[in-house]
């Protein structure tokens, strides 16, 4: 009871090494290719299949995890980036709020200072003119001191 397969999967299979022999002649007739295969590099790898086929497997088992670093490296940059704004946002926020209170406290301070000083002022005028007034003297030249 073993099932035949379809004549139609030998077709498709001649289809797919048709294709593949295509692909690969492309590759081989590259100008960049044939260069590398002339280099010592290339002709070395091509003495050495075990050592291609080595190098090939590793290049394509190592790009996950390549990737996965430079993803991670990527959103820790992203992350960091994003943090440094806030961090400064918040530093600056800060500022301005301490500024914000300073001037407020120096703005009271300076009117406290200011109506001291006019209060001060005030007061010694008003000594100075009721000490020094043209009124005593001349009541007290008047007494006959002279």
């Amino acid at each position: 009871m073993v099932k035949e397969e379809p004549p139609s999967t030998s077709k498709d299979f001649q289809e797919l090494q048709r294709r593949v022999s295509l692909l690969i002649a492309a590759v081989q007739s590259n100008s960049k290719v044939v260069a590398f295969m002339k280099s010592p590099v290339g002709q070395y790898l091509d003495r050495h299949p075990f050592l291609t086929l080595t190098l090939l497997v590793f290049a394509a088992v190592s790009a996950v995890p390549v990737g996965c670093f430079l993803l991670l490296v990527v959103l820790t940059s992203l992350a960091a980036f994003l943090g440094v704004i806030l961090l400064e946002g918040l530093v600056i926020s800060v500022g301005s709020l301490s500024l914000l209170c300073v001037l407020c406290g120096l703005g009271f301070v300076s009117l406290i200072m200011s109506g001291t000083i006019i209060v001060s002022y005030m007061v010694v005028s008003s000594l100075v003119n009721y000490w020094f007034s043209p009124r005593l003297w001349t009541q007290h030249n008047s007494s006959g001191d002279c």
